[in-house]
């Protein structure tokens, strides 16, 4: 650690009235929710207690745990959901704390080892580098130069498209790292970034990083993670953490891993090697038997498309008894020639054949109550996949006891304005009901005077959304609604059905470039929105973690109530479990979980205090069923409009004055 705890700066000298942030930057006016915040979350280190705290956003929330982060001569992990907040902390806010606060103090940025390029990998696909296409070839040249010259390893250093599929063949996973076994261990980027993050008192990583490696670390099996030793967490972004925790807690086996087990195996020893021709037989029957598998599953299981999903019981895993032996039984036989082989490639062989031939015997029986069993088709990728019902549970058990500090923030934490729902969640609450920790709780408002800068759209008109017609209905008022703002509208959707028939009923009609999520990647699509007055029909990843600040963004239209498909199969299972519990799953997990994510879709609207513009919800439900109640309470205090005509009056009308609330 770089600096025990500062005597010379304190959370109020740099973030109260005349601190060091206001003096270093022209115009900053101090935050009375910032320094509040700030004030908590120095609390909740000198207390050793978790706090949860919503703030909401204009806030300064990242400073307002980062200052005391640091002021704590503790080793912190501050864990965010999207890679945009995590680069803003490392590139733009953590270097404004050093240059224009006078903070001391070393800062490590960490990834999955996915994201760089694994040196013993490299090595061997060079040797015969083979490709996918033509076109991917075109990079090898450019990958070759900068392998050499490269001091991090990481991928994001490259403009390599997302779908460059060598890449897997050039980096490595927590399963297929070798580890100290791996003859370049030591020149290793993630070795070398591991190094660089044992001297750093804070680790900046993304929540599906820190769950992986926590997952890693308590598996018992294996014990080197990719985070060092740390003494606290923050978790930003903390409305995500759920869904970011199951898909670490479980176990998945795909036709993709079987395959790249079988690639790998053939791959550790050479032509000449005797042993050759025998393990290349063995990994031919592996992906042979994997093969069948996979083949017979969708229509045995009842997958119906390229992206789909439905839930496994011991009955319909029956019918893939025969072929799930087989498999096993080529896993069998790869692990028991490898078995004792004293090449560390081939240990690794054998220790990854162990876990799949395990994890699908588990998934095959499907039987644990604790657990939830899918299976997940997408594109060529076929998934079987188990994970626990409740992360509550694995939370107490593996974080909890070893940490005394915890700090859950986001814009989004209290649903009715109440934070039972995100602590049970989390499991906060053990069986008994009662705390399992001192945990606080802090709602800071957010500074934006919502009543003047935002309106709330609720026609009632329209079909309920599960009527015929909706769709048709709502692709009316979302070309009504464009006109009134000039376009500049983000379209956000519960589905992608809905999401591409809107856009295929509005398209041709509107006057402003159209924009679909999928047609290109998500920060390209951003930036043609930002250029250009643009209508952008999304769903899914832009509800969230999106900042479109200013004119660019006018209107939000979302189209239905946010509810979690009870043909999901975890959501179906989470339901299913509190009814056996004796509980109400509407009230206790859909309506929450349904307002939480509402808020989040509205968020995308004002960023700054000079932003205006207007959230449009179609869902006529809001207005009239009861539980309505629960997501109009949960939003900010916009202004009401039932009418376009009145609402194009109110956005094109004088511009009142924006008053901060204080």
């Amino acid at each position: 650690m770089s600096l025990p705890r500062s005597t010379s700066h304190s959370v109020d000298s740099l973030l109260g009235p005349g601190g060091a942030l206001e003096a270093a930057l022209p115009g900053y006016e101090h935050r009375p929710e910032q320094l509040q915040m700030a004030r908590a979350v120095e609390r909740a280190f000198n207390e050793r207690s978790y706090l949860l705290a919503e703030a909401g956003t204009g806030t300064g929330k990242t400073l307002a745990y980062l200052v005391p982060a640091l002021l704590s001569g503790r080793r912190v992990v501050v864990s965010t959901a999207t890679k945009t907040l995590q680069d803003q902390i490392f590139f733009k806010d953590l270097p404004m704390m050093r240059e224009k606060m006078g903070l001391r103090f070393e800062a490590a940025y960490l990834k999955g080892r996915g994201n760089y390029l694994c040196l013993h990998r490299y090595d061997s696909f060079s040797k015969d580098p083979q490709f996918s296409s033509r076109e991917e070839s075109r990079y090898w040249p450019k990958l070759k130069k900068w392998a050499q010259q490269t001091e991090t390893g990481d991928r994001a250093e490259l403009d390599l498209p997302e779908s460059f599929s060598a890449w897997s063949r050039l980096s490595t996973t927590s399963e297929t790292c070798m580890g100290t076994k791996c003859p370049l261990y030591e020149n290793c980027h993630v070795t070398r970034m591991r190094k660089r993050a044992e001297g750093a008192d804070l680790l900046v990583v993304n929540h599906h990083l820190f769950f992986a490696d926590l997952a890693l670390r308590s598996s018992g099996k294996r014990t080197e993670g990719v985070l060092p030793w740390y003494d606290a967490v923050i978790f930003d972004e903390a409305h995500a953490l759920e869904d970011a925790a199951s898909g670490h807690f479980g176990v998945s086996v795909s036709n993709y891993r079987l395959e790249e087990l079988a690639r790998d195996a053939v791959a550790t020893l050479k032509e000449e090697d005797s042993r050759h021709a025998m393990l290349r037989a063995l990994a031919a029957r592996l992906r042979s038997s994997s093969e069948a598998l996979f083949a017979q599953a969708p229509r045995a299981l009842g997958l119906s498309g390229a992206e789909s999903s439905v839930a496994l019981k011991p009955e319909t895993m029956e019918k893939l008894s025969t072929a799930l032996e087989g498999v096993r039984e080529a896993l069998g036989a790869l692990t028991a020639f490898t078995v004792g082989e004293r090449e560390p490639e081939l240990a690794a062989v054998t220790r990854r054949g162990d876990e799949m031939e395990e994890q699908l015997g588990f998934l095959e029986k499907a039987e644990s109550p604790d657990h939830v069993y899918w299976a997940e088709q997408r594109g060529k990728g076929l998934f079987l996949r188990a994970s626990p019902i409740d992360v509550a549970k694995e939370l107490r058990e593996r974080m909890y006891g070893a940490l005394d500090t915890v700090v859950y923030t986001s814009a989004t934490l209290a649903a009715d304005s109440r934070f039972d729902f995100f602590a049970r969640r989390m499991g906060l609450y053990g069986e008994d009901g009662q705390p399992v920790t001192q945990v606080r709780t802090l709602a800071v408002p957010s500074p934006f005077d919502f009543p003047t800068q935002a309106a709330l759209y609720l026609p009632t008109h329209l079909p309920d959304p599960a009527a015929p017609g909706f769709i048709e209905a709502a692709a009316e008022e979302i070309l009504k609604l464009c006109e009134v703002t000039g376009g500049r509208a983000f379209v956000l959707f519960t589905s992608l059905r809905n999401m591409v028939r809107a856009y295929e009923l509005t398209v041709g009609r509107l006057p402003y470039q159209a924009l679909l999520q999928g047609e290109r990647p998500k920060q390209q699509l951003l930036e043609a929105f930002r250029e250009t007055p643009s209508v952008l029909f999304a769903a899914h990843s832009f509800w969230e973690g999106v900042d479109v600040p200013g004119d660019a963004l006018s209107l939000v239209i979302i189209d239905r109530l946010p509810f979690a498909s009870p043909g999901d199969p975890l959501v179906a299972a989470r339901i299913n479990q509190l009814q056996q519990r004796g509980e109400e799953p509407f009230e206790a997990y859909q309506l929450p979980q349904a307002a939480l994510a509402l808020r989040q879709g509205f968020g995308r609207l004002i960023r700054t205090q000079s932003d205006r513009g207007i959230v449009a919800m179609l869902d006529r439900r809001i207005v009239t069923k009861a539980y309505g109640r629960v997501f109009l309470s949960s939003l900010p205090d916009a202004r009401r409009l039932e009418d376009v005509v009145e609402l194009s009056r109110w956005f094109n009308g004088p511009v009142r004055p924006v008053r901060t609330i204080r």
